[in-house]
């Protein structure tokens, strides 16, 4: 008798339908609409259900829960760090979890795809790649960065734990998945050195300098700098040539979290932000980000493949093969899905210079809201984007500002033309957009602007 499980004779007409379903999400991603629907909560106070219903029925009520989603692939979503679904990494997606193949273990054709793929990233920006694998994402590179940072600074210290005074350097708008990784690891949070930022909210190399050898000179060892290649906040870029030469006078490890703005190393009006990049020991950038591809997929390089393997390879009995190299002797995980597959299909499909261009384009875009925004005598532009990201507030008629614009977000994203989120900058409360998604464009950015407009006069006619 075969199993339930299997969908026999409801295959082809599932299949077929669940093509349709995401053929209509698609199309609905190729133009804004007007706002977003209401929750359906019926779904979700029905019992577990004990025997089974048509497969195009159900398929249809992920649809629709689907719909009532925030979906970051809409070219209006400016909240937090976008991304866009891209149609050839979707499908990639679903080949490659039909296949269910696991990367934790040699997988064949998989492992030199993924290599493979690490390889052309590492071409993409500028990053002398020698060893890397692919990950959930920035929080989970970022600490297997810093976790093969410390076996380097502190050899055995996986065996014997942390034995020595230690200290991790970032700047004070570094994501916070740095202070979770430095947690994490055994360091501690109260190792993690905080560096000043400039004017221009970057680290300061030279202060950098003065806390290590200050450190160094306590008889504490320093076991990396992060560097951040586009913050999450403002989407600045620290000075990665300068924070080098100080990694390399004092021998400490530099570790790049691009997870969102390292693709604009590829990009031409950009590309000098992140001079230094090929000297650093490991990089981390998300691809689900500024890459477009589906979550998730993060990559982490190293410019030494043996320093993942120092920090992480282990002998296990259900893993014997000598023959072969197992991944998960360079990664934390071990179900670890083909991620790579997305990346590299859609590399495959568009070409490098594509991605190049899609990336270029959103920054002209975060150029034209800013200068949007400073043409508006009602707003108040934080500073010249690096990048995508535009923090801008709207200055009310009475009436304190913070309160405000704390009240304009809750109007945006109730009203649900465009979405966005704020941000707290220096103790006040900002707008935030994120240009990230190939699909929105000038039009987008106006409706923005019309939209913040249009929402804020009316706060101010409220406050009357």
């Amino acid at each position: 008798m075969a199993s339930s499980l299997f969908l026999g004779d409801k295959r082809a007409a599932a299949l077929d339908h669940g093509v349709e379903l995401l053929r209509d999400a698609w199309t609905s991603f190729d133009t804004a609409r007007a706002s977003q629907p209401d929750v359906n909560d019926s779904y979700f106070h029905q019992p577990l259900p004990e025997s089974g219903t048509d497969p195009r029925a159900v398929l249809d009520a992920a649809a629709d829960v689907l719909d009532q989603s925030l979906a970051h692939s809409r070219p209006r979503f400016f909240a937090f760090i976008p991304s866009s679904g891209l149609e050839m990494g979707v499908l990639a997606d679903a080949l490659a979890a039909a296949h269910d193949t696991n990367l934790a273990s040699h997988s064949l054709a998989a492992n030199e795809v993924e290599q493979q793929t690490l390889r052309w990233v590492g071409e993409l920006v500028g990053f002398p790649m020698d060893g890397g694998a692919f990950t959930s994402g920035g929080m989970v590179s970022n600490l297997t960065a810093l976790a093969t940072a410390r076996e380097h600074a502190l050899p055995g210290s996986r065996l014997t734990g942390i034995r020595n005074d230690v200290a991790i350097y970032c700047s004070a708008e570094a994501h916070s998945s740095i202070e979770r990784a430095v947690e994490i690891i055994g360091v501690g949070r109260n190792a993690l050195r905080l560096v000043p930022i400039d004017d221009d909210r970057r680290m300061r190399a030279d202060s950098l300098n003065e806390l290590i050898a200050a450190d160094i000179a306590a008889g504490i060892v320093p076991i990396a700098v992060v560097a951040t290649a586009g913050t999450t906040l403002t989407g600045t870029v620290d000075p990665i040539d300068a924070i080098a030469d100080v990694c390399a006078e004092h021998s400490v490890w530099l570790h790049v979290d691009g997870a969102y703005g390292l693709p604009a190393a590829a990009a031409p009006t950009t590309r000098a932000l992140f001079a230094g990049l090929d000297r650093a020991d490991s990089v981390a950038v998300d691809a689900h980000k500024w890459l477009f591809v589906p979550k998730a997929c993060g990559v982490l390089m190293v410019r030494d493949h043996a320093a993942l393997t120092a920090a992480f390879a282990h002998e296990a009995a259900y893993l014997v093969d000598r023959d072969l190299v197992n991944p998960v002797d360079w990664t934390l995980e071990y179900s670890r899905p083909f991620r790579a597959l997305k990346l590299w299909v859609a590399l495959r499909t568009h070409g490098a210079e594509a991605f190049r261009a899609a990336v270029e384009d959103n920054v002209r875009l975060a150029r034209v809201l800013a200068a949007g925004v400073a043409a508006a005598p009602d707003l108040e532009l934080l500073r010249q984007p690096d990048l995508s990201v535009v923090p801008f507030r709207r200055v009310p008629a009475r009436g304190d500002i913070d309160e405000h614009n704390r009240q304009l977000v809750e109007a945006i994203q109730l009203d649900a033309r465009v979405y966005l989120a704020p941000a707290e900058i220096d103790g006040h409360t900002w707008l935030r957009p994120c240009i990230g998604n190939f699909r929105t464009a000038d039009a987008d950015i106006a409706a923005l602007l019309e939209v913040v407009a249009e929402l804020g006069a009316a706060l101010d006619h409220t406050a009357e």
